[in-house]
């Protein structure tokens, strides 16, 4: 099966001294991770004082502050090569017992012209500086012998085939959510070209009927396919309960015959009734997934508000939405920490008060990782998964 294409995005990385975040990719299966500190852990190869310090590129904590301890997984690898398939997840949670420090431990090869990305056949090793933990890229296979490291990264409309960068998730999974999404952000749904009218004038059009629509903020070109959504119910934030979404059903699929205002197109495939008002979306909603597992800047605390095609999630892989977004610090790549919420119950026994009601403690059921923020939501993907995990179910800040 031949992998997807995703829009190149240029990752742009602050350099600054002393600690650097990374972009790569992942193995297969994870490896468990035990609560192992750095010092406990030997010491696969160590620097030595009088080499030089390779830059470093990131956000570095508070210096006042006592950087939290970086934990290495109990039977992380000393040394990686990096295999087709992988994913930087699964990578991360095999050498460290906290995914989301990875920013913490990647060193940049200054050798390399383009350190942002990671490919099969790239060797990462685990080194240790000045009694820190730390992971260097080395180039391998053929693209460092015929291809050089003169690959360059710059936003493009289009999407170009980046089949051999290890991505940070699996777009498989996500895949299905983007074209025919289940919830839309209101500032999105704002931005969205709508359906005027029919070539027949009819309320209703089908399968093989011409359509007309406006309001395209990037004039369409001919051949263009957009998907047709259905605006439904409002979807309201839990705490405030103002509206920051709607449901959005998946009407069909339209291609553009003619261009200019209104826009004309004919309707390719339909799922249900297509009427006037509906909303069109480009059907190349891929995104770039090569960012890397960090904590949030700052501490969330939110729930899920919509499980695509689910009401619970059993295991990883499954797209959900959450009621916080860039507002609230949310950026791509940040992962959360799953709860059940405890509830309450009565005390009703000898020894304690007399129908004392007690808050049990929340318990927590998996993790999520961000690929896309908005305003005042996300969507996110379970990347593990220890028990059922519910809608109204809620995640913090790990």
């Amino acid at each position: 099966m031949s992998r997807p294409k995703r829009i190149a995005q240029q990752i742009t990385l602050v350099l600054i001294s002393g600690s650097l975040p990374l972009l790569a990719g992942c193995a297969g299966n994870p490896v468990p991770a035990a609560q192992v500190s750095t010092a406990q852990t030997p010491q696969p190869r160590q620097v030595a004082q009088s080499q030089p310090v390779p830059r470093t590129y990131g956000q570095v904590a508070d210096p006042v502050a006592d950087p939290a301890p970086v934990r290495l997984a109990s039977n992380h690898p000393d040394q990686y090569v990096v295999q087709k398939g992988d994913t930087l997840w699964d990578i991360s949670t095999m050498f460290l017992k906290d995914p989301w420090f990875w920013p913490e431990i990647w060193y940049v090869n200054e050798q390399i012209e383009n350190p942002h990305l990671i490919y099969p056949g790239d060797i990462l090793n685990l080194i240790w500086v000045e009694g820190r933990p730390r992971i260097i890229v080395e180039r391998g296979g053929d693209r460092a012998v015929d291809r050089g490291d003169a690959i360059r990264v710059s936003p493009r409309i289009r999407y170009e085939d980046l089949d051999d960068a290890i991505t940070s998730i699996p777009y498989s999974a996500i895949k299905a959510f983007l074209s025919m999404p289940s919830v839309l952000p209101t500032d999105q749904v704002k931005k969205m070209p709508y359906i005027l009218s029919s070539k027949d004038k009819h309320l209703i059009s089908g399968s093989g009927n011409t359509i007309y629509a406006r309001g395209f903020r990037v004039a369409p070109e001919i051949g263009d396919v957009f998907n047709v959504v259905k605006i439904g119910d409002k979807l309201r934030d839990p705490d405030d309960n103002a509206v920051i979404g709607y449901d959005g059903v998946y009407a069909g699929e339209a291609r553009t015959t003619r261009t200019g205002d209104p826009t004309s197109l004919v309707l390719v495939i339909t799922t249900r009734e297509v009427l006037n008002g509906d909303r069109l979306l480009r059907d190349d909603q891929t995104l770039p997934l090569n960012f890397f597992p960090s904590a949030p800047s700052r501490q969330v605390d939110g729930s899920i508000i919509s499980i695509l095609d689910a009401i619970s999630v059993t295991g990883s892989n499954q797209v959900v939405v959450i009621n916080r977004g860039a507002r609230h610090g949310i950026e791509e790549g940040n992962l959360l920490t799953i709860f059940h919420k405890g509830g309450a119950v009565r005390d009703r026994f000898e020894g304690g008060l007399f129908d004392e009601k007690v808050n049990l403690p929340d318990e927590q059921a998996g993790t999520m990782m961000v690929f896309k923020a908005y305003d005042r939501i996300s969507y996110a993907l379970i990347v593990a998964a220890t028990s059922e995990i519910r809608k109204h179910d809620l995640v913090r800040s790990p």
